[in-house]
């Protein structure tokens, strides 16, 4: 099995990767919204406008 992220062969200890580097490029993606899904409910985006609407008013910083 090839590592996700580097495409080096998997390590038992880290598998599905090679490294703990490559465990945490992965880890980085998710909590900075690189494997984010898009959306082509229109509901969808105008609740996030809202609620991007309301963060601003409170003061809330947006996350880019």
């Amino acid at each position: 099995m090839a590592c996700p992220i580097c495409g080096k062969e998997t390590v038992q200890a880290y598998r599905p990767f090679c490294s703990k580097r490559c465990a945490d490029v992965d880890l980085a993606r998710w909590l900075g919204g690189g494997y984010a899904v898009p959306s082509q409910d229109p509901d969808d985006a105008e609740e996030a406008r809202e609620a991007a609407a309301k963060a601003a008013e409170k003061g809330v910083p947006r996350r880019h």
